[in-house]
């Protein structure tokens, strides 16, 4: 079965900076791409930034030039490296893997979800 679990938020200042971790409980290679999103209340789930198999990555522009995603495939964990906080970044943040699962003779794409850890950034 596969599990994702996310840790390092927190509560910070303005300008300040968080590292998030997304755990796999198995290689990160089985995914075609892995992504951070992110979830304010009243506010529709998100694009943050995203990692595919060949390392490729790519960022929304809100969070361009501030985030930083990045792969340790020894520790089955990607990261997001977050400085420059602003009050506009306050949301719960998740990790997301997706892939092309066959069953059944079906062909079709897959995510699967951490639970989300929640990032607060004051004025």
């Amino acid at each position: 079965q596969v599990q994702l679990k996310e840790s390092g938020g927190g509560l910070v200042q303005a300008g300040g900076s968080l590292r998030l971790s997304c755990i796999f409980s198995g290689s990160t290679s089985i995914f075609n791409a892995i992504g951070w999103y992110r979830q304010a209340p009243g506010k529709q789930r998100e694009l943050v930034a995203g990692i595919s198999r060949d390392d490729n990555r790519n960022y929304a522009d809100f969070v361009k030039g501030r985030f930083t995603i990045s792969r340790d495939n020894a520790k089955n964990t990607v990261y997001l490296q977050m400085n420059s906080l602003q009050p506009e970044d306050t949301a719960v943040y998740y990790c997301n893997g997706r892939r092309m699962e066959v069953g059944g003779g079906e062909i079709k794409q897959v995510d699967y979800w951490g639970q989300g850890t929640q990032v607060t950034v004051s004025s």
